[in-house]
Order: structure tokens, then C-alpha cells, then sequence
């Protein structure tokens, strides 16, 4: 093992927010804006490329994941999932519908489709594909391509009960604001981690907590590898 896990990464101190950077337009998070940026991609360089280390010596192998961007009437929502607490890798975490490339795939845009018809029943029909993004390697030795989508209203999710304990949407608008983006610095014997966390509370649960007196809200807390792919998103479409 190369590095230190997190176990818990809401503790790990937030060492600042970007707050200073823009946040990236209203007019450019339309469904045309994102056809139109990928149909002829800026010249940009991604933030993050990896986690910056492996946990294992296992060979790299390919995986796909789904960035679905549902087009709803407020404007772009996206739909990420949480896993399930007993899964070997990522328990618990906020993710992406995706997983490995299979050899019968044939490309990463195959593998995202089906996984994330696997894991959320979210069909090709309501899918339409505009784009990928960079690369960006795991510390669980996955090269992970995420395949950007516009997705149309009118589905009915179907989870895997296993691999996924919920699915819900956050607002693109407000994960493309770096004022949402926190800084965190892990320090361990023999070095330290940084990652950055998007952490996004419903305002529904927040109207309820404060109803009933209730300090804290649900809080979802993205991390790790979906932020930073975030991140990458962000600086794309602000380059």
C-alpha cells in the first residue's frame, strides 16, 4: 500500500474554497451550450489527472462512467448515486453510475451506457451522448473515461439494491461554482493527501431539519475521485 486511506473525510480539515474563481455561467450550462463546447472543445488542460497513487500493484484497467445531465424545466440537474455501505470499494460514497470496460463493449461509451443501465435503469432511450472528458486514474487502479449526457425527463429509475442505496440529482449550477468547492489536506506518516469535496445539502432536507429544530440537514458529501472529475467538468467549461 502506497498511501494512507480516508476512512472518514468529512474530518479531514477543509484548508480553504475557491471562492475567488468564477463560477461558470448560466448561459453556458444549457443543454445547446454543452452540445455546442464539446461539438468544438476549447483548448484546456484538466485539473486533476489521478488520485496521485495506487493502493495496489494491480494492473490499471479500463472503466466508464456516465455524467447524466438531466434536462429539467430549473435547468441541468445531475444524477449521481450513493453506494450501498457493504460494497469492498467506495462503500458508502457518492459516485457516478459506471464500472469496468468489458472486452464485448467495444468502447467506453458502451461500458457507461450499461452499467448504468445495470445499476439504475436508466435506459438509451432517454440518453443522448455529447462528449468525454479526460482520463483520470484511481487509487483502486481504474483509468476512468467519464462520458458527459444530456438526459431526457420521463424515466423511472430501478436501483440494484446492491451496489446502490439511493439516486438523486444536484443542481450543475451549483457544482460549476468553485464558491462550493472545499480544499481538504489529510496528513499521514510518510506523507498526505489532498482531495476536494463538493459537500451539496437538498433544500427540502434543509426546510425540514430547520422545521423541526433540527441542527444538521442530510448532507451529501462529494469526494474524492467524483469531485475531482467535477472539477475537471468545471474547468472545461469555464477554459
Amino acid at each position: 500500500m502506497s498511501r494512507a486511506p480516508i476512512l472518514d473525510p468529512k474530518l479531514v480539515p477543509v484548508q480553504g474554497r475557491d471562492a475567488h474563481l468564477p463560477a461558470v455561467p448560466a448561459q453556458a450550462l444549457t443543454p445547446e451550450a454543452l452540445r455546442a463546447r464539446f461539438a468544438a472543445p476549447p483548448i484546456w488542460t484538466p485539473e486533476f489527472q489521478g488520485d496521485g497513487g495506487r493502493f495496489s500493484d494491480r494492473a490499471p484497467a479500463d472503466a466508464a462512467v456516465l455524467m447524466p445531465l438531466v434536462m429539467r424545466e430549473q435547468g441541468l440537474q445531475l444524477l449521481l448515486t450513493r453506494r450501498t455501505d457493504h460494497l469492498r470499494s467506495h462503500a458508502g460514497q457518492i459516485s457516478f453510475p459506471g464500472g469496468r470496460v468489458e472486452p464485448e463493449d467495444g468502447s467506453v461509451e458502451v461500458a457507461a451506457l450499461r452499467e448504468t443501465a445495470e445499476e439504475i435503469g436508466l435506459g438509451p432511450a432517454h440518453i443522448e451522448l455529447i462528449g468525454r472528458l479526460p482520463v483520470y486514474a484511481t487509487v483502486t487502479s481504474f483509468q476512468v473515461t467519464p462520458v458527459v449526457a444530456l438526459v431526457r425527463p420521463g424515466f423511472e429509475l430501478q436501483l440494484d439494491a446492491f451496489e446502490v442505496a439511493e439516486a438523486f440529482e444536484v443542481p450543475l449550477a451549483f457544482l460549476m461554482d468553485p464558491a462550493h468547492h472545499q480544499r481538504h489536506r489529510f496528513v499521514f506518516e510518510g506523507g498526505e493527501r489532498q482531495f476536494l469535496s463538493m459537500p451539496w445539502t437538498p433544500p427540502t432536507a434543509l426546510a425540514q431539519g430547520q422545521a423541526l429544530g433540527q441542527s444538521q440537514a442530510q448532507e451529501y458529501f462529494i469526494w474524492g475521485a467524483t469531485a475531482a472529475m467535477l472539477r475537471n467538468f468545471y474547468r472545461f467549461l469555464s477554459a
